[in-house]
């Protein structure tokens, strides 16, 4: 999306923003290999694979929250292939942005599941609180908030994925990647696995304008004047929750390929724009409350500490845009990544070529996992 605006903070001078909105299981062992770069195509065959035709029985539901005085309703999905042998759960957590959604990874999910091999796979895909089909109470939405909501998922006793520890596999698109290495990095989750999808770190505005003091203070007008009641309300409808603002959006830089957004993709996403609260955490997401990271240096960090711990697969786009390319790059042969490939989209790659992606993270799981059958 495109957003154009002139803002009068108190005390401070005119200044102008342009920026485009990024918008019982049975354990495995774990071999660890040395960093390698792979050019997704020169490494598979993509003719023959489909995600469309791929179908799972699902299960939604619903888990409740708890932080602070908040009792969030957060909304799931389960896929999962009927068989009698034990499954390995992979965690998959949409991309943040002001329409996040489960539907990106239902597609993957599904294809996964489906296939037949050593393993029996599981797939659990979850809204973040403020997004989605979850709840989206008014509070003070940062990079800390979701990731103590990560834990919480994982870690709580009667999380709808509790299982025994470095048991799951985790996906996660743009800053979620990022939000799911930080966790990791401070061991409050113990992944088997990480796979981070055309991943982000700053905020539409941040990666554009930076981050001095000059702007923060800009950003919090900003964000402060989202959340209020009235012009809120109205400055979220101009920018955000109108269909044109998000058809624009998606083709510009959300899909890598223009014709790939439908009209149902679009009224999906701002029916979601409708719903209460929703803008909320948008208004921390463009401003950069959710940046997990300030930096390059300490985003190539959260990776360089799992390094011999946990295996990490970086999916990188080759349509994303300039400046969020660039960060993706920087994971090329880095420490901590087990492997590199490029694939074609750009910031949702895994909604736009779930077939591609799905076959990308098959083979990542199939080089770690596939060969060990259950004990």
């Amino acid at each position: 999306m495109a957003l154009y605006a002139t803002f009068m903070p108190p005390s401070s001078p005119k200044f102008n923003l342009y920026a485009k909105i990024r918008a019982p299981f049975n354990p495995y062992s774990v071999r660890v290999l040395n960093p390698l770069t792979i050019r997704a195509s020169t490494t598979l065959d993509y003719s023959n694979v489909s995600a469309n035709d791929k179908s799972s029985p699902l299960k939604t539901s619903n888990w409740q929250w708890k932080f602070k005085d908040n009792l969030v309703n957060i909304y799931y999905e389960e896929h999962v292939k009927e068989s009698s042998e034990p499954s390995q759960n992979i965690l998959m957590m949409p991309t943040i942005s002001d329409v996040s959604t489960v539907e990106e990874w239902r597609s993957v999910a599904g294809d996964i599941v489906q296939r037949n091999g050593n393993a029996n796979w599981r797939a659990t895909i979850v809204d973040w609180p403020g997004l989605g089909y979850s709840d989206r109470p008014k509070m003070d939405y940062n990079a800390d908030v979701l990731e103590k909501f990560l834990v919480d998922f994982i870690n709580s006793p009667n999380s709808p994925i509790k299982q025994p520890e470095n048991d799951l596999i985790i996906f996660g698109g743009g800053h979620a990647a990022s939000i799911v290495a930080r966790a990791a990095k401070k061991g409050l989750v113990k992944p088997k696995a990480i796979a981070a999808v055309a991943p982000t770190w700053a905020g539409p505005l941040p990666i554009v304008f930076g981050r001095d003091s000059s702007m923060e203070t800009r950003y919090g007008f900003l964000r402060g004047t989202l959340k209020a009641p009235a012009v809120g309300w109205m400055m979220y409808n101009m920018l955000v929750s109108n269909e044109n603002a998000i058809q624009s959006q998606y083709k510009s830089h959300v899909y890598a390929n223009p014709e790939n957004v439908t009209s149902g993709i679009v009224e999906s996403r701002y029916a979601l724009t409708k719903r209460k609260g929703a803008r909320y955490l948008p208004a921390a997401f463009l401003t950069g409350q959710l940046d997990p990271v300030t930096s390059r240096e300490e985003f190539l960090e959260l990776f360089a500490a799992l390094e011999g711990k946990t295996p990490v697969l970086v999916l990188s786009t080759k349509g994303s845009p300039k400046r969020s390319k660039a960060e993706m790059e920087a994971l090329k042969g880095a420490k901590g990544v087990s492997k590199f490939v490029e694939v074609p989209g750009a910031l949702l790659p895994q909604e736009e070529y779930p077939a591609l992606v799905a076959e990308e993270l098959y083979q990542f799981l199939q080089e770690y996992f596939g060969s060990v059958a259950y004990s």
